[in-house]
């Protein structure tokens, strides 16, 4: 199931940015190249290819939450500071063994 959705989140991950990359640039950002005309058709419904870019968007962040929550069972529950707190029982230092 991990891979699955592992599989799927990439998938989706270049689908989205292509079709971003797609997507009309609309220059305004700084004020550089924006026209009357511009601004007029900016303010028009959105197109098929940004309806498709925020489902693809959705469906990319339901994947990688589903992937977080799928993934977190096979996590171990100790820390790795416990695992150190183990390994040190006494914080003196030992002294060696003379034979």
């Amino acid at each position: 199931m991990e891979n699955f959705l592992l599989i799927l989140n990439v998938i989706l991950a270049i689908l989205l940015i292509g079709s971003i990359l797609l997507q009309k640039s609309e220059g305004g950002a700084l004020g550089l190249g924006v026209s009357q005309e511009s601004f007029v058709s900016s303010r028009s419904a959105g197109n098929f290819l940004t309806k498709a870019t925020a489902l693809l968007a959705t469906l990319f962040i339901i994947t990688s939450i589903s992937l977080t929550i799928v993934s977190k069972e096979n996590l171990p529950t100790k820390s790795v500071l416990e695992s150190t707190e183990e390994e040190k029982v006494s914080s003196e230092p030992e002294i060696p063994k003379s034979e």
